[in-house]
């Protein structure tokens, strides 16, 4: 829940802040329990926006979650979009605690993120998209595949699936696994980080007329 966390607190100081921006928030919550109607791999899922997603892996379930919530902030006309979410573990491999892995379809976005994450000190690292990572995720039955087996570039593929849901509006994908808990860092204490509240306003205050 650290990503949806981040995105509530990040509203609610740009609100006290008052700052001049057009923003909309949009968080998954819902639960990740066992019943008779749970996901299971081999199942096909039908995504907000059409795509037909396998399930090969179900511990893989927010990239679900969060794809719908792309779609729906399309939907809803954003001009930008900017999502957080502890999707891997393996940008705790690649990155460790010290940046969260940032994926994006635009360099201008991609660019203000990394500047403000140099002022705040939330420092991101940016991953490419290649074409050739979308090879990665085709479904032999669906779209979509929401973890392929082979387990390249588990990140970027994160990304790369994520992708898929934002059209062509401008989009940053920020894998904050690493980042959310255990930041070692004197100001943030033991245990959540609160990574990206910071991050957000910033990026936020980098928009003011």
């Amino acid at each position: 829940m650290s990503g949806g966390a981040a995105v509530v607190e990040a509203v609610s100081a740009i609100a006290r802040l008052r700052l001049p921006v057009k923003l909309v928030a949009v968080v998954g919550a819902t639960e990740n329990l066992p019943s008779g109607r749970a996901i299971k791999p081999g199942d096909i899922v039908t995504a907000s926006n059409g795509k037909t997603i396998e399930v090969n892996n179900t511990d893989a379930e927010g990239r679900l979650v969060l794809a719908d919530c792309l779609c729906h902030a399309v939907a809803e006309g954003a001009q930008r979009i900017v999502d957080l979410a502890t999707l891997t573990g393996a940008v705790i491999i690649a990155l460790g605690s010290t940046y969260a892995g940032l994926m994006s379809n635009d360099d201008e976005l991609a660019e203000r993120l990394s500047d403000a994450g140099e002022r705040t000190g939330e420092i991101v690292w940016r991953l490419p998209l290649h074409e050739e990572y979308d090879e990665l995720i085709k479904g032999k039955y669906g779209d979509l595949d929401n973890a392929p087996e082979g387990r390249k570039a588990g990140t970027i593929v994160g990304g790369a699936f994520l992708s898929n849901f934002v059209g062509q509006t401008p989009w940053a994908h920020l894998d904050i696994a690493g980042s959310a808990w255990e930041l070692d860092r004197a100001y943030v204490g033991s245990g959540a980080s609160g990574y990206g509240v910071r991050l957000l306003v910033e990026l936020a205050k980098s928009y003011r007329a």
